[in-house]
Order: structure tokens, then sequence, then C-alpha cells
């Protein structure tokens, strides 16, 4: 295969700087959600501003938090190499720590601004998986994030196209594009939080459902990957903190169930 059939990731260059493909591709994830986000947000009562405001914080707090839990898990290497901790244009942010950073973040907002952190987190909760789903075709670009070994031909039976099969070709093997599978489990998740909308939910059940529904994904999608964090040995960072997330969300959503009065749903003002 010629190189020159690899998507170069490089998106562009400013003289000395060069602008990579996979920021490109996390900002159009950010965007894209914003204004998603954006339109409920109005919509469910809220200044037109509030979500900028909160954004303002939660994008830079979870792309430091997301490099941070990211370097953590890989300091056998950052530890000998520090001066590559902030190569974060290289990839190596991990999405759990983005997520514990933004919601930390989006809680103390909310608590600061006197809103419901609930209402706030199912209004926002189709646009996290939009900027996942968009956020992960920057793996694609980096060839990273991909599964174990596979055939030529077993690509081209998923009926992929040609440019995603090529990118799959990775130093003489090809490999599973788990990146695509994630992407497509994700995308299929804002559709059903979509539509869970006008089945009018009670508060605080939109984000849960998204909790347990992208752990799912995560768990099983992660077991395939080749460059997973681990904890302890063989054991998976991801796939732990997914089984904990499922667990912790169906908790929270029967505690909830059982004692939150009065009762509030998701299009209650």
């Amino acid at each position: 295969m010629s190189l020159l059939q690899i998507i170069d990731p490089v998106a562009f260059s400013l003289g000395p700087l060069s602008v990579r493909w996979y920021g490109v591709i996390i900002a159009l994830g950010i965007v894209l959600a914003f204004f998603v986000a954006q339109k409920e947000m109005v919509k469910r009562g809220f200044h037109p501003d509030y979500l900028t405001d909160l954004l303002i914080w939660a994008v830079p707090i979870a792309i430091l938090s997301a490099r941070i839990y990211y370097v953590i898990f890989k300091w056998d290497f950052y530890g000998q190499n520090p001066g590559k901790i902030i190569e974060i244009w290289n990839g190596g942010i991990a999405i759990h720590g983005a997520l514990i950073g933004s919601f930390i973040t989006a809680y103390i907002f909310t608590k600061k601004r006197g809103s419901s952190f609930w209402k706030v987190a199912d209004i926002v909760a189709p646009s996290i998986l939009i900027g996942q789903a968009i956020g992960r075709w920057g793996n694609f670009i980096n060839q990273e994030a991909h599964g174990g070994e596979v055939t030529r031909t077993f690509l081209e039976n998923l009926m992929l196209p040609n440019w995603i099969i090529e990118q799959m070709y990775i130093d003489g093997k090809y490999y599973h594009p788990t990146f695509l599978y994630e992407s497509i489990w994700n995308f299929v998740g804002v559709i059903i939080l979509i539509l869970l909308r006008k089945v009018n939910l009670r508060r605080g059940e939109m984000v849960l459902f998204y909790a347990v529904w992208y752990s799912i994904g995560r768990f099983f999608i992660e077991g395939m990957r080749t460059d997973s964090l681990y904890l302890i040995g063989e054991l998976r960072t991801a796939q732990v903190v997914s089984i904990v997330t499922i667990v912790v969300a169906l908790i929270v959503f029967i505690y909830r169930r059982m004692t939150v009065k009065p009762v509030v749903h998701y299009q209650d003002k």
C-alpha cells in the first residue's frame, strides 16, 4: 500500500505551526455539541449565555483532566519522558478523565448559579455523546485506539469505504476499526436520548441513561482494543470504570425513584 493513501494527520500549516486533524475534529465535535445543546437550553428556559459561560470553564478543564488521567495511567512512560506530557496534539487523552472533570465543573457551576445540576445534565447528555462520537474520528486520523489484527477481507465484508480500510492499515497489518464501532454506538445513543425527551422521563434519568448506554458500549469495545490503559495486570481501566459507572448510575436511578419528591420531569420548568 502506498503511504500516499494514508491520511496526513496535519490538516494545514501556518508557518511553523502545524494544525492537526485531531484537534480540528475535537473542536468540530465541541462546536456541534454546543449548538445542539444550546437550542434545547433556551427552549428549557435558560439564558442564551448560560451554556457558553459553563463551557468556558468545562472545556479547558475537561481537556486538562483528560490528559492528566491518561498520563497517570501511562506513568511508566511519562515518568521517563516528562517532556512529552504536554504533547497532547499527538493524542493521549482519556474520555473518562474528561467526563470526570467536566461533570465536577458542571456540578460546581450549577450550584453557584442556583440551577439544577440534573436539569442541565439531562439537556446536554445527547450533546456529550455527539462530541464523543465525532471525537473518535480524531483517533482514526491518528491511527490509534484501534482493535486487534484482522484481514482486509474482514474489513471489506463490513462494507467500509476504501479510505477507512486503508487508514486501518498500520505497520503492515489491518486492524479492527474500534473507533468506528464506538462512534456508531454513540450516535445511536444520541438518537435514543433525543427520542427520550418526548417520553418525558423524570429529571436526572436522561443523563443516567447516557452513563449506562455509553458504559455498556465502551466496556465491550474496550475489550477489543490494543492500546488500553491498565489498572492492575490485565485489568483494563476503562472496563472497570464502565462497570462502576453502570452500577452507580443504576443505584442512583433507584434511589431517586424511591426518595425524590415531588416528582419533576424533563419537560417541567
